[in-house]
């Protein structure tokens, strides 16, 4: 047992190492191959932090570098999250951050001319999927994740929208700074980064699940070994069809429990009927996946 604790430990050291790394990849190349060519803002700190940027290359006598800022933006942060998520993923979002400043400054930005639109997409999509890869692995990669999480945790709202809601403040600053043309492409990157991080970071999503079936005590002990969700018993429902007395079950799972679930279904009762639909936001008692 002891030395299973010890792989497991090992192995989600390197996951987690392996996911800060990849999106310190995904972040520079977006950044340096598709936003600054593009003259486009990203999302969050690193979109604060090319604000800065271009602000310093205007009107101060010296120029503030993107990836410095990055980091020194996302240093307070760090306290919201020591103090509001965990100690261990606090730990690991300052090893993504010190990363994805390194990758900034490594990875320089390459001079060519490329659709704004291209560039606006594939920003997006490349850090939309380095940022849900990383939270999908429980760490963070700083700044509106960090906030993101929190408001989740107090709210339910999914992070994607958080992010889009919060990142509407890039968009005004880059309207009013640099153009409008400009402000237009930086929404578009920033709502395609937010789409792409729902769609890999998918643990906030919630789903409801009815089954109608002729044996519930199993399949209730089933959910609640495996899952530890609680359930709502509907009894004495008929089938339409066949008149047979049969229960009904009402649970609401994360979107990374349906592969059990439906084993589970399927172990116990084959010919259950189960319907599963998304649902917006769950009020009262949820068991959320923790974060650490």
């Amino acid at each position: 047992m002891d030395q299973l604790d010890t792989f497991n430990r090992r192995y989600n050291l390197l996951s987690k190492i392996s996911a800060s790394f990849f999106y310190s990849l995904a972040v520079a190349v977006a950044l340096n191959f598709f936003w600054t060519p593009g003259h486009m803002y990203s999302s969050g700190m690193t979109g604060f932090a090319q604000l800065l940027n271009t602000l310093s290359q205007r009107f101060f006598p010296f120029t503030l570098s993107t990836s410095i800022l990055y980091f020194v933006l996302n240093v307070p942060l760090f306290l919201l999250a020591w103090f509001k998520i965990g100690h261990k993923f606090t730990l690991f979002t300052i090893v993504t951050v010190v990363l994805g400043s390194i990758m900034m400054h490594v990875i320089q930005p390459i001079n060519m001319h490329v659709d704004p639109l291209i560039c606006a997409l594939f920003g997006g999509i490349v850090n939309g999927v380095g940022t849900g890869f990383a939270l999908k692995n429980g760490i963070s990669t700083g700044g509106i994740d960090i906030i993101g999480i929190v408001i989740r945790q107090k709210t339910g709202t999914s992070y994607g929208k958080v992010s889009i809601s919060i990142n509407l403040l890039i968009i005004l600053a880059a309207g009013f700074a640099f153009g409008w043309t400009r402000a237009l492409y930086s929404a578009l990157t920033i709502f395609v980064n937010g789409r792409m991080i729902d769609a890999v970071y998918t643990q906030h999503q919630k789903l409801q699940v009815i089954i109608v079936t002729e044996y519930p005590q199993a399949i209730i002990d089933g959910i609640q070994e495996r899952m530890h969700r609680g359930i709502t018993i509907f009894h004495d429902v008929e089938g339409a069809y066949s008149h047979i007395e049969k229960t009904a079950l009402l649970t609401v799972i994360d979107r990374y429990d349906m592969y059990d679930i439906v084993a589970i279904i399927k172990k116990y009762d084959p010919y259950a009927f189960m319907s599963v639909s998304e649902i917006e936001k769950v009020y009262g008692r949820f068991k959320e996946q923790e974060i650490v």
